[in-house]
């Protein structure tokens, strides 16, 4: 999902945001014979994520620079655990380590949040899923990290498929209007989802075939009755006041599918540093 080329292209332009026109504290004290030994420890438990972009800030400022990692993406890591070793040229190795640990705290909080999430609706079938709410320039990192976490990906942007809102049913002046005219322009290849308030909004999503119904905002009990009409006809979105202490009761409704925001907008950087 995160290509080579797309996390070094990232990389190379976040190095350039921090770096400026050089590291004025580090340069001036670090000799080109100066060597530094560190390890990389978690001081919190979660699920670790970004060790490949970590490893290219890296790369990208000093091939003598060698890092080990004892864990990849997705382990399930405790305060406490060495994450990795790393030494080399004490000017690069101080120089990348900022940007290195915000990538991996950032990715790895996310991946944490999305876990918590994951496993609150265990006994479940239902997936937590993404949404566009997300840092701009930074959303394939994002929803790396909510896969890694165990979690499942909305649409990655506005060309992967037809999602009706409420501000789209008033221009088109109904549900089955804006279904009928998207169904007849876009593609074979994708869905049509429509975000509903009410129940008749639900029965009538059903009648012009929707792909995809959102429970936008509904109480438990009217998800409950939307996914005894929808009846496998439709896969089925739940959607708003999505937190950790109601996603198992959403879940228990019978939705396929829960979007939350929270999972990538809301979660705190997993604490991760480089001592030396």
């Amino acid at each position: 999902m995160l290509s080579r080329f797309y996390i070094e292209e990232h990389v190379r332009e976040a190095l350039k945001e921090d770096i400026g026109f050089g590291d004025i504290t580090t340069e001036n004290l670090a000799s080109e014979t100066d060597y530094l030994d560190g390890f990389l420890n978690t001081r919190s438990e979660g699920v670790l994520c970004g060790v490949d972009v970590f490893k290219c800030v890296y790369e990208m400022l000093s091939k003598d620079i060698k890092i080990k990692f004892y864990f990849k993406d997705g382990d399930r890591i405790k305060k406490g655990d060495k994450l990795a070793d790393i030494s080399g040229p004490a000017k690069e190795l101080l120089m990348g380590e900022r940007l290195a640990l915000n990538y991996i705290q950032r990715m790895s909080g996310i991946a944490t949040e999305t876990a918590k999430y994951q496993d609150a609706i265990a006994p479940y079938c239902a997936k937590i899923v993404d949404t566009r709410k997300t840092t701009p320039n930074f959303r394939a990192f994002e929803k790396y990290s909510v896969k890694t976490g165990g979690g499942a990906l909305h649409r990655f942007n506005l060309s992967d498929c037809a999602m009706i809102k409420d501000n789209h049913i008033r221009l088109a002046g109904s549900i089955t209007k804006a279904v009928t005219k998207l169904r007849a322009s876009i593609s074979h290849a994708h869905k049509i989802e429509v975000e509903c308030d009410t129940l008749e909004q639900v029965k009538e999503a059903i009648a012009c075939g929707a792909d995809i119904i959102m429970l936008d905002n509904m109480s438990t009990d009217m998800m409950k009755t939307a996914c005894e009409m929808i009846a496998g006809r439709a896969i089925v979105e739940a959607s708003g006041n999505v937190h950790l202490d109601t996603v198992n009761a959403i879940a228990a409704c019978g939705v396929d599918i829960i979007s939350s925001s929270a999972i990538v907008a809301k979660a705190p950087t997993l604490d991760i540093g480089l001592d030396i």
